[in-house]
């Protein structure tokens, strides 16, 4: 989500233990692997001082309804995280795509005086007035992934780097298809959500690097981040353009869609990059008989960073390997471009969609 991209080591540090930024540490514009270190929900036992047990907090946990399998893995990563802490105890509320479900939900949580809120909103624009009144009210929000439009709403922002994954999406493909020398090159991008200013800022980084490369891109759809939107956008798409050279889908999960419709239009002309970095797309490029032939990483291991560092905030510790005494306001994680090359290494971390 944020507007930049970062270095090529962004490791969090709690008390000690490594965990990888966004799951994947790596530059957002590299090809080159890294090596990845456990998912943050499994991490081992060489913390520090901060996994040590403290003062017992309750941290209040509110997400959309798990209708794809990124979402599924947010809520399975936090929940899991909060097992590990014998002084945490883990509320979460009935996940729901409803925004005034939503609210309800956090008010719930406001009213039952949580230590900390740890908030993944449908919407940040709609979620933040409740989002304030928990501030307000002195519980310290996490805000996780979509972000909220008001500081004062949130304590810590911690999310993927949006920017980040389309400007390495499209360092890929342009690179490739100046590798190739194709010229006025055919390229289509199939969105998420379109309104939805993280699906906005994957786009922007997308067209800024490919304008590096003297590209541009040629058709764009959203799909809603379903499988269902995804086949019928990927169709919709192959019929409008019967000659492509690249395809960028922002989403994974809708990407098995995606991939249905290709195959049944039989098209395999074009190369694509997919998005997020599920275990359904590592397993097709590892196999190498399809188009997809690289996915750019938006890791849901953010939410165990995001109760680890809500649990920190509510105790009033910072992250010991920094030097600051607070935990920082935002915390970017960042996308790495994940290859045949390198796939090995990294489908322990994907999700299932």
């Amino acid at each position: 989500m944020s507007d930049t991209t970062r270095p090529s080591r962004r490791n969090l540090l709690f008390g000690g233990a490594v965990v990888a930024a966004g799951g994947l540490a790596a530059a957002c514009t590299s090809n080159e692997p890294e090596e990845p270190t456990a998912p943050a929900a499994q991490v081992g036992n060489n913390a520090g001082d901060n996994d040590k047990p403290g003062k017992k907090v309750t941290i209040g946990f509110s997400a959309p309804a798990a209708d794809h399998g990124w979402i599924a893995a947010i809520t399975k990563n936090a929940e899991a995280t909060a097992k590990r802490y014998s002084d945490v105890t883990f509320r979460p509320v009935e996940p729901t795509n409803d925004i005034n479900q939503q609210i309800s939900a956090v008010e719930s949580l406001i009213s039952a005086k949580v230590n900390v809120l740890v908030l993944l909103p449908n919407d940040g624009e709609q979620l933040n007035q409740v989002a304030r009144k928990a501030s307000d009210a002195g519980i310290p929000v996490v805000n996780l992934d979509r972000i909220l439009p008001d500081k004062l709403s949130y304590r810590t922002w911690i999310g993927g780097d949006n920017y980040g994954m389309g400007v390495a999406a499209g360092h890929y493909i342009g690179g490739k298809l100046k590798q190739k020398g194709v010229t006025n090159p055919v390229i289509v991008e199939i969105q998420g959500i379109a309104t939805l200013p993280l699906t906005q800022d994957r786009s922007r980084g997308f067209a800024d690097a490919l304008k590096t490369y003297g590209f541009s891109v040629t058709a764009k759809q959203d799909a809603k981040f379903t499988v269902e939107s995804g086949n019928q956008v990927a169709t919709n798409l192959l019929q409008a353009h019967k000659k492509i050279d690249a395809m960028w889908n922002q989403d994974d999960d809708q990407g098995v869609g995606v991939l249905a419709a290709i195959k049944q239009a039989g098209r395999n002309e074009f190369f694509m990059v997919g998005g997020a970095g599920s275990a359904n797309a590592m397993r097709e490029i590892k196999g190498g008989n399809s188009v997809l032939e690289a996915t750019v990483t938006y890791s849901p291991s953010m939410a165990s960073s995001a109760i680890r560092i809500a649990r920190l905030i509510a105790q009033g510790k910072g992250m010991a390997d920094l030097v600051e005494q607070q935990v920082p306001q935002s915390i970017t994680l960042a996308s790495e471009t994940i290859t045949k090359q390198n796939v090995d290494r990294y489908l322990p971390l994907g999700f299932e969609s």
